[in-house]
């Protein structure tokens, strides 16, 4: 029969249909990352607690204050605490210093760091990889070995009482600031520096003109962490300035708290305005510091 249908019909394939085959039901799946996420979320409400409660006693008054369980939020907020703290204590001298002290420091270390670690990524010397090594070593060397040895040479220099040994020692580098340049300027290729080169650029310009401008992520990360250490720097001033005239606000809080009777919640307040700039920082820098730090840990 199927000779007799023809060869066409003959070798006609046999069209079969099949039903869908039923897909089982999809329960209910938590995301892979909600641990992670939860996780993540308890940390920043657990970083976040002390600057909730700074400013929640700013807000306060000292009734208010000794309250027995205390309150989570101030019932009538003291606004007026805030100008209290700005006029009780010498809030605006503390705060120039402060601002001086700051600037000079983030202005050392956004110069002398890149500089520094350009030489230890793109130049090759003999002896590069030992120095650097040596240079990676001192971060292990803790700070109060160096206190005498540093006062030493700050008091024959007639530095002791200003703010020279504060600034100064920014301008020389430091250790995890090189490293965390010198790490992104590996990440660089080597063919930009080589193209600069054959243009007719000199290593300076090379530096400024073509690899700088390429690593704002990086210089970034080194002007917060160098901004926030200076703001917040307690043990150097400590030791250098011996006038109340030249104390930073780290100090001059502590001075004032311990010299003279004042008020916890203007304590808080002042606290609150100190912690500000910091915050305004980093939100300034956000990007520029995700993508330094993040580029950092990849490159190299």
């Amino acid at each position: 029969m199927a000779l007799a249908r023809g060869p066409a019909e003959a070798t006609a394939p046999i069209a079969v249909t099949r039903e869908p085959a039923s897909s089982p039901e999809r329960g209910f799946r938590l995301p892979d990352t909600l641990l992670v996420r939860v996780g993540l979320i308890m940390a920043a409400a657990l970083f976040l607690l002390p600057f909730y409660w700074m400013a929640n006693s700013a807000l306060k008054t000292i009734q208010e204050l000794s309250v027995f369980p205390p309150t989570f939020f101030p019932h009538t907020p003291a606004w007026h605490n805030f100008v209290d703290a700005v006029t009780y204590i010498p809030f605006g001298t503390f705060l120039l210093n402060s601002v001086i002290i700051t600037t000079g420091v983030t202005l050392g270390a956004a110069i002398s760091n890149p500089l520094i670690a350009y030489g230890f990524s793109r130049i090759k010397w003999p002896g590069r990889e030992f120095v650097f090594g040596i240079v990676m070593a001192s971060i292990f060397l803790p700070f109060p070995v160096l206190i005498v040895a540093l006062f030493d040479i700050f008091a024959k220099l007639q530095w002791v009482g200003t703010f020279y040994p504060i600034i100064v020692p920014a301008f020389f580098g430091n250790p995890f600031f090189i490293f965390l340049m010198r790490q992104y300027f590996l990440g660089l290729p080597m063919e930009i520096s080589e193209q600069a080169r054959i243009d007719g650029a000199n290593e300076f310009q090379v530096f400024l003109r073509v690899i700088l401008p390429l690593a704002k992520p990086a210089v970034a990360v080194v002007i917060i962490f160098a901004a926030v250490q200076a703001w917040g720097e307690f043990l150097t001033p400590l030791i250098f300035l011996q006038d109340e005239s030249t104390y930073p606000l780290s100090i001059g809080l502590q001075f004032y708290r311990q010299s003279h009777d004042v008020s916890y919640n203007l304590l808080m307040a002042a606290s609150t305005l100190i912690v500000l700039p910091i915050v305004a920082l980093f939100l300034a820098f956000q990007r520029f510091f995700i993508q330094g730090v993040t580029a950092g840990s990849l490159k190299g």
